[in-house]
């Protein structure tokens, strides 16, 4: 089952300059500030900023369905016609993400959190 699209992450290539405006846009600190992410709450909307993601091949901001079953959203996705960019992987806490593209080549991504 879907939960809808809550994540949004952004790939940024200078985190300081991303921080700047995206806490204005946000009009809150984040929750998260580490090197290697930093996260937003918005309205109910998580938004991400990952200095790793043009690394990943990420090439720009990735849309995430929160799902309560990854690998079975994974599979009825692929199972449709939509291509594995990423594998399931945890990112911490026990959340897993995975990277996907539909027909068109449009990134997203799905999110079972622990």
């Amino acid at each position: 089952m879907s939960k809808g699209i809550q994540t949004i992450i952004y790939p940024v290539t200078d985190l300081a300059a991303a921080k700047a405006i995206y806490t204005g846009l946000a009009g809150v600190e984040p929750y998260a500030d580490e090197p290697y992410y930093v996260g937003y709450k918005v309205a109910g909307q998580d938004i991400g900023l990952d200095p790793n993601g043009h690394k990943s091949g990420m090439t720009g901001p990735v849309a995430y369905w929160h799902v309560d079953d990854i690998k079975a959203s994974m599979q009825a996705a692929l199972d449709a016609g939509a291509e594995t960019v990423a594998d399931v992987k945890n990112v911490g806490g026990g959340r897993l993400i995975a990277t996907l593209k539909d027909a068109d080549g449009n990134p997203f991504g799905l999110l079972q959190d622990a």
